[in-house]
């Protein structure tokens, strides 16, 4: 707060100073190009018109190219429309000094040979994915209360998406499954996952690798899954980078409250174009202000180029590089401190992703050959009581590397009202571990641990889709194959079988009634897989995770401003890997730092989740943006299918959000979030096991009594978030700045206290393994104020 005290004054003083000419309302000019999406060949004479104020438009000339004069910064799409072919509303746009190069695919209609007219419609569903889909624009990537600019936190004002109020975490908990079940993809190419300090064999961390300057629109899945993105259970987030600037060069320089980066867009000669980011934290300099006992750093970079190498044919290559680097903080003082660096080891990660595709347009056929390369290397280290001078206080050394390659090949045909869709997937992933770790399992012992394992997997998916001559009726059927060398069963494909189907159905203007059915496949983390005890894989029977998922809905919408829907979902998981060691299954962990799926583990245990979401979206572009959500649901488990049903690890009951922005004159937006979240059932501790001198050296935090898991529960939890933007708008530059306040009303999450040694021994006398810590508690309660202060400048 005293950072806060002392910028927030000169950020306001700043903003009242600025000469008047930046008060002032700018205009600029935006150019663009009009092509077929099949061909490749422009569109003359096609009509693009601003969204919004048709008044501003122009039409392309005989080489498809388009310049419209004098637009009004700010957010916007883009309309477009000509004889013969379907009218587009572009994604969303940021116009300013720095406005990208606009580059428009339509899409040939046979169906209508007139001129048509041009219907803007922000809220965009596919034939595939008639239900669960959420498409996510600039607006809210950039001015999203509460968010920082964080893709993770962004997507929490949408149906089906709980949150945890506990600790610093990105965890995507979307539809009662875990944070193991998501999926990410950046322009068909898949990222293992999204965050720094990354918990391996999940798909959390504290903070995004994705620099939100870079996206230009995300689709965001929670259900009816596309055929060529595979292993996901809950949800998809398929990222769109931005093309480069093929008419100028632009730089934009970002200082944030955990990170200062700079980013650019521009072109080499006048085929490709290119787009980078690279960011540096400061967070290990704020938290040892702030007093905290861990000084996490990062580094990341992205990087897209794209080159047209004929008319019909274009090559991406694309890269993803992250560096952590978390330190204890070992000078601070007090009981919280004491706790935390009881257990937190000292983390170090370096993960990247390379890849290239290549795209060929053959008339109404388009294929496409990925080759893309992702890694981790995941390195925990961890001394008792923080003290490194004898090899004797070591409880952890961890070094753990996963590599996959993935080639891929896919064929479209647009056949008039069908798409038919196919291709085939081959990859080999690469896993090693190297674990030094003292356990406690009724004795303490130094476990020397070491694996190799190298699989070789493949997939094959098809599909078809199809729309009538009205658009009013549209249907979907997809299959995909997936399997792998691991083991005989993996091998055969037929086991993993993943049809799905999808029809959607306009009964009335305004009013429509969709549905998707399907069995989804994943395969479980390598860190299971590899996990060896005595020299031997010991989780050979382990089979594909898999869900089957029904999900029907209905629509309404309001002159394409105004959409709200309500659906109802269930799922029925089937084959989860259950740990033998406390009867939990995999799909209940991976929100905490560290490594999971390490152990020996049975395919045994079921799960379900079902529930009903509503969800209202209402926009007026240029002014107002409003998300608002509601999910009532119940997420269960059991260890197989003869045991009870138990409350699962993320089974909160009810998730409601309502996020806004507003649009002030010159160059001035308010947005507010509102969120509630049911509260999550806990275990409690186990008391006898914890105080055990032993036991509590090897782990240094208290053990679970998995005997009476999730007995309790959390009371719920909600928060206000409020953020204020101010933009200037030159000639030449844009200048940005923002206050980004969440939890302004300091919501209180009080969670049950904590047990802790106090290194006393209250037996002495007795042998080693019965000696006990006279332990205590400390109060555990966690919400506060998080301001962040952030200043842009593009040019």
């Amino acid at each position: 707060m005293r950072i806060v005290n002392r910028i927030l004054p000169f950020l306001l003083f700043a903003a009242c100073c600025m000469p008047v000419r930046a008060q002032q309302r700018e205009t600029y000019s935006v150019a663009g190009r009009v092509i077929d999406r099949l061909t490749r060949q422009p569109v003359p004479y096609a009509s693009v018109v601003v969204a919004g104020d048709e008044r501003k438009g122009a039409s392309s000339d005989s080489t498809g190219r388009f310049v419209i004069e004098r637009v009004p910064p700010g957010i916007c799409r883009f309309a477009a429309s000509s004889v013969g072919y379907k009218s587009l509303l572009t994604s969303e746009y940021l116009v300013s000094a720095a406005t990208p190069f606009v580059e428009i695919e339509l899409e040939e209609d046979a169906t209508r040979v007139e001129a048509v007219t041009v219907r803007p419609s922000p809220f965009r569903a596919t034939v595939e994915s008639p239900v669960g889909l959420n498409v996510i624009g600039i607006r809210e990537i950039e001015k999203s209360p509460g968010s920082n600019r964080d893709i993770s936190r962004i997507v929490r004002s949408y149906p089906g998406v709980a949150f945890s109020p506990v600790g610093y975490r990105n965890d995507l908990i979307v539809r009662g499954g875990g944070p193991s079940e998501n999926k990410f993809f950046m322009d068909g190419i898949e990222i293992p996952n999204i965050n720094h300090f990354a918990t391996q064999g999940a798909t959390g961390g504290p903070v995004s690798i994705v620099n939100a300057d870079l996206i230009q629109e995300i689709s965001f899945y929670t259900g009816a899954f596309p055929a060529d993105r595979a292993g996901a259970l809950s949800s998809v987030l398929d990222f769109r980078l931005r093309d480069g600037n093929a008419e100028k060069q632009t730089f934009k320089a970002t200082l944030g409250a955990s990170d200062a980066g700079v980013s650019g867009s521009g072109h080499i000669g006048g085929r490709t174009t290119y787009v980078f980011s690279l960011r540096q934290s400061y967070l290990q300099l704020l938290f040892k202000m702030l007093g905290l006992p861990f000084l996490p750093n990062y580094i990341d970079g992205q990087v897209k180029v794209k080159t047209r190498l004929t008319e019909r044919d274009e090559l991406t290559v694309l890269a993803l590089a992250g560096i952590d680097n978390m330190k204890l903080n070992v000078d601070e003082k007090g009981e919280d401190a004491e706790y935390l660096l009881s257990y937190l080891p000292r983390i170090r990660q370096e993960t990247f992703t390379v890849g290239a595709s290549w795209r060929h347009y053959a008339g109404r056929h388009v294929q496409t050959v990925t080759l893309s390369h992702n890694y981790l290397n995941n390195r925990n280290l961890k001394y008792r009581n923080n003290d490194a001078s004898s090899e004797e206080n070591l409880t952890l050394r961890l070094r753990s590397v996963e590599q996959k390659t993935s080639l891929r090949a896919e064929n479209r045909t647009y056949a008039g009202r069908w798409t038919l869709r196919g291709g085939v997937e081959l990859n080999y992933s690469h896993y090693t571990n190297r674990t030094l770790q003292r356990l406690y399992a009724g004795g303490v012992r130094l476990s020397d641990y070491r694996t190799r394992l190298g699989i070789v997997g493949w997939g094959l998916f098809a599909g078809a889709d199809y729309a009538s001559g009205d658009r009013r009726f549209t249907a979907s059927a997809g299959l995909r194959a997936d399997g792998c060398d691991y083991s005989t069963r993996m091998a055969r494909p037929w086991h993993q079988l993943s049809p799905r189907a999808s029809v959607s159905y306009v009964v009335a203007p305004g009013w429509t009634v969709s549905g998707s059915a399907g069995l989804y496949y994943q395969l479980p983390p390598y860190t299971a897989l590899g996990f060896k005890e005595e020299g031997a894989f010991v989780n050979r029977d382990l089979r594909y995770m898999r869900v089957g998922e029904v999900s029907a809905g209905a629509s309404w919408r309001l002159r394409d401003r105004l959409i709200v829907s309500v659906e109802g979902f269930w799922k029925g998981y089937g084959d989860v890997p259950l740990s033998l060691a406390d009867g939990i299954p995999l799909s209940c962990k991976g929100n905490d730092y560290g490594v999971v799926g390490n152990e020996v583990l049975r395919s045994s245990a079921e799960g379900r989740a079902y529930g009903v979401e509503a969800m209202a979206r209402w926009q007026i572009p240029g002014r107002v943006n409003v998300v608002g959500s509601v999910t009532l649901f119940r997420s269960e488990y059991r260890s197989d299918g003869a045991s009870p049903w138990v409350a699962s690890a993320w089974d909160n009951r009810f998730v409601a959000n309502v996020s806004g922005t507003y649009d002030l004159p010159r160059g001035w937006s308010v947005g507010a979030k509102l969120s509630a979240v049911g509260g999550a059932p806990y275990t409690p501790y186990d008391l006898d096991k914890s105080s055990l001198v032993e036991a509590w050296n090897a782990q240094g935090r208290p053990y679970y009594d998995y005997s009476r898991y999730n007995e309790g529960r959390l009371d719920a939890f909600a928060q206000l978030d409020l953020r204020i933007d101010k933009v200037f708008y030159f000639r030449g530059c844009m200048l940005g700045l923002y206050i980004d306040l969440q939890n302004v009303t300091v919501s209180k999450l009080r969670q049950p206290d904590v047990a802790m040694s106090t290194g006393e021994i209250v037996n002495p006398e007795a042998p080693a393994s019965e000696q006990r810590y006279r332990m205590k508690y400390l109060r555990q309660e966690s919400g506060t104020l998080l301001p962040s202060i952030g200043v842009t400048v593009e040019f």
